[in-house]
């Protein structure tokens, strides 16, 4: 899953998301790298970004649903805008090898390979990783996505 915050103190909400997702792991949390980049549409201010692998007994749907009950507690409106900013932003980028595709749920994340900010944490945690859609490798499909400012941090989540 990944996470991202560009509002207030960045750092603390995705910490705070990091001990809500270790409670929802069977297994330790294993976080990658902080990355910060530049915001992608309409918002202003730079995210910083990062992503978790975390083994739950959750369903992609029950999962969402904590994610999203997350990001409300962390003070996040219910409808911003679409790449708006945003106190705390958490999406599903993949689950085990699934496909799901219904009107409020698509796994994988429909827009994550356009995404460096997701796809260079992926790598941090799992350089082997391939997509179960297209099968591309992580170094695939980061050479094709659009190119962003953005750099790895020292910041630990």
């Amino acid at each position: 899953m990944a996470a991202g915050s560009n509002l207030g103190d960045r750092i603390d909400y995705l910490r705070q998301a990091a001990r809500h997702l270790a409670e929802l792991s069977e297994q330790p949390l294993e976080k990658s790298s902080i990355w910060e980049s530049e915001a992608v549409g309409p918002a202003e201010f730079p995210f910083l970004n990062s992503v978790a692998i975390l083994h739950t007994t959750l369903e992609p749907r029950d999962l969402l649903k904590e994610l999203k009950a997350l990001e409300q507690t962390a003070g996040r409106e219910p409808d911003p805008k679409r790449w708006g900013p945003r106190v705390l932003d958490l999406d599903i980028i993949t689950y085990d090898d699934r496909v799901i595709n219904e009107k409020d749920l698509v796994i994988p994340h429909p827009e994550y390979h356009q995404r460096s900010f997701v796809l260079l944490p992926i790598r941090d945690l799992r350089p082997d990783w391939r997509d179960p859609v297209s099968h591309w490798s992580l170094t695939d499909l980061i050479r094709e996505a659009p190119e962003i400012e953005i750099e790895k941090t020292d910041l630990i989540w």
